[in-house]
């Protein structure tokens, strides 16, 4: 079962990742900061669980990284100017 949710959790940031690059998906959008945040949260716990520190610290900024985009998003602001 871990495994079903890790990748489910990777295809998550993959697609969010893929469909910017694709311009599909502005990288300022909800749903590309909810795709990141989600998908690297699922995987940081993992790692923690796993004790992967490395594979932690990646997930865990990364999830970090979206929530504090998706809050400036949020409050209708831009998180690059603050």
């Amino acid at each position: 079962m871990d495994q079903i949710v890790q990748v489910l959790g990777a295809l998550m940031v993959l697609a969010a990742f893929t469909l910017a690059q694709f311009r599909l998906l502005d990288q300022r959008s909800m749903v590309y900061l909810v795709l990141n945040l989600v998908g690297s949260a699922i995987l940081a716990v993992l790692a923690l669980i796993e004790r992967q520190w490395g594979f932690l610290l990646l997930e865990a900024v990364w999830a970090l990284v979206s929530l504090w985009g998706l809050v400036a998003l949020l409050q209708g602001r831009d998180a690059a100017t603050h």
